[in-house]
């Protein structure tokens, strides 16, 4: 669990009934090499089932969530983060967006969410990338 105060949603999937979030503790970053990386958290709300995952972004990773979003928004997949470092999500912009959440390598559990998302998602999930990006070059 990462802790709440410095945590910024990266970005959100959600409906009256579930969502799936991204949540980045923009903190101290833990540094391996000339890599910067976060912790962060995918978080599944339902009424059907309710999760938290674990794991760590990169800045590169913002980068390519950035990309996800350009995919998504000419109605491609994208999958996030890219490596299968850790766990990971599949998003298919259909109607409801698909979303599922891979616990990887760890448990093999993968959780499928439909989401039907309101208008003006991913300008909502850009402006979040965005803060996100802002607080961790603050660090």
């Amino acid at each position: 669990m990462i802790d709440e105060a410095h945590a910024l949603e990266l970005f959100r999937f959600a409906d009256r009934v579930q969502s799936v979030t991204v949540r980045v503790a923009c903190d101290v970053p833990m540094v391996m090499g000339e890599e910067r990386y976060y912790a962060a958290e995918i978080v599944l709300e339902s009424d059907f089932v309710n999760g938290t995952v674990g794991l760590h972004v990169s800045d590169g990773d913002l980068d390519e969530w950035g990309r996800c979003l350009d995919a998504l928004e000419a109605q491609e997949g994208a999958e996030w983060p890219p490596g299968g470092r850790s766990a990971w999500l599949a998003v298919v912009p259909e109607d409801p967006v698909e979303v599922t959440v891979h616990d990887s390598p760890s448990t093999q559990i993968a959780v499928q969410v439909p989401v039907d998302v309101a208008s003006g998602w991913l300008e909502e999930n850009r402006l979040r990338l965005e803060h996100v990006r802002k607080a961790v070059t603050q660090m």
